[in-house]
């Protein structure tokens, strides 16, 4: 029997396998980098749900300044209120809040400005400013005792000395930065009855008219907010007491109770250090937003806004070089990294979808591309209602990365400087901190 002779094997060319290797191993590159980039666009979705919560739940029970304009209306406040604010080269700002103090309605108001070390012209412009107000008193300190920081002697030495301060029944101590809305003290002390506090301090609407508040700050305050929430701080038996040095307002008698300004006088965030005195004596703290009711403008420039929060973010960790070095991997890891990796995961998958290589799965660059996009999203979203609640442009979500980045530098530079002694300057004064590891 004859058999039909089989047809030659032809092997395939160098250059045909060649291509064919390479699109192999293309195939399988792009399955492990949408495998992998897949992990933190969850991780991200899953850190836009946390925030959209948490902002939701803070702006939901969180009370705003606002809400006491109509207990104020009720049940009008007339107990006697001295307000406190230290002053230490404040020229560009005191006219504005002088201003802002001599249009309040409160019946009994009474104000301390305790000049500490001025060498620039803020005497002669609060001077001015004053215009003869009865109502306002000048309290000047020429030195500031070694084992006290400037802030918290100028405004102890004000309540010990000025007699407005002694009689006051309510005690509000205020930055000379600030603006006050002219209903601020009447809304306050009327809330601090109705909710029954010894301690109501605000949070107050900041200015947002330079780029590095528009952008930076948001996140910076997310940061803060973040190792003190709002609604922890407001419960009852606080355990993570919050309060903000530019307005708060004590009852004169648990003021005394828990020691003044002299229980914390070595503290660089005094606002703190009182805020865990008034816990821990069993008294009642409480915060609350601003909503426009108090404005403050924190730092002039980038500089000064980085120096600032390089000390709040020191003395918040408590002078612990470490736990500001984890700070600042979890906030370029949360607000930058993940991005980053997200934008990537977007990236691969539109380029296997575009390039449709044989041999490769479309579900998996499109399940990648969807849930890249539904991260990013679902972030910017919470983030722009954060802004918002910021009185930020929404626009500024879009440079949220950077924004992020730039926070954790200034977590990283702060546990550097700690790390190494460098001292604080503030207030016209230097502090050497020790790191507590």
């Amino acid at each position: 029997m004859a058999f039909a002779a089989s047809p030659p094997c032809i092997a395939p060319s160098p250059r045909r396998a060649a291509r064919a290797g390479y699109r192999s191993r293309l195939i399988i590159a792009w399955a492990i980098a949408i495998a992998a980039l897949a992990f933190p666009a969850a991780g991200l979705l899953a850190y836009a749900g946390i925030l959209a919560y948490r902002h939701a739940r803070t702006m939901r029970l969180v009370p705003t300044a606002r809400s006491g304009l109509a207990l104020a209306d009720a049940d009008p406040p007339d107990a006697p209120v001295c307000i406190v604010v230290p002053a230490h080269n404040e020229e560009r700002v005191v006219a504005g809040l002088i201003e802002s103090l001599r249009a309040q309605d409160h019946p009994r108001l009474s104000v301390v400005l305790s000049l500490d070390r001025c060498t620039d012209g803020t005497r002669a412009a609060a001077l001015d400013a004053i215009a003869g107000d009865p109502r306002f008193h000048l309290h000047e300190i020429d030195r500031c005792p070694d084992d006290w920081a400037g802030k918290v002697h100028a405004i102890w030495s004000a309540v010990e000395r000025a007699p407005a301060a002694r009689d006051a029944d309510f005690l509000l101590f205020a930055d000379a930065d600030t603006v006050f809305s002219p209903r601020c003290v009447s809304a306050c002390v009327a809330m601090m009855a109705h909710r029954g506090l010894d301690l109501l301090s605000l949070l107050s609407t900041l200015t947002t008219d330079r780029w590095f508040e528009r952008c930076i700050q948001p996140v910076a305050g997310l940061e803060l907010v973040y190792q003190f929430p709002l609604t922890r701080s407001n419960a009852p038996n606080a355990v993570r007491p919050f309060a903000n040095g530019q307005f708060m307002l004590f009852r004169a008698q648990a003021y005394r109770r828990v020691g003044g300004h002299a229980a914390v006088r070595g503290e660089l965030l005094e606002d703190l250090a009182l805020a865990r005195l008034v816990a821990e004596r069993g008294l009642a703290p409480g915060v609350a937003l601003a909503d426009g009711v108090l404005r403050c403008r924190m730092y002039p420039d980038w500089p000064a806004f980085r120096r600032g929060w390089k000390r709040i973010y020191t003395e918040s960790a408590k002078r612990r070089s470490s736990r500001l070095r984890r700070s600042a991997w979890r906030v370029r890891a949360l607000g930058a990294i993940l991005p980053a990796c997200t934008l990537a995961l977007i990236a691969v998958s539109a380029a296997a979808l575009v390039a449709r290589p044989g041999g490769l799965d479309l579900g998996a660059p499109r399940l990648g591309a969807a849930l890249g996009v539904a991260a990013l999203a679902a972030w910017w979203w919470a983030l722009a209602r954060i802004y918002a609640s910021c009185a930020s442009p929404r626009w500024a979500v879009f440079a949220a990365p950077w924004a992020f980045w730039s926070v954790g530098s200034i977590l990283a530079d702060a546990a550097r400087d700690l790390r190494r002694g460098v001292p604080t300057q503030w207030g016209g004064r230097t502090y050497a901190r020790a790191d507590r590891a």
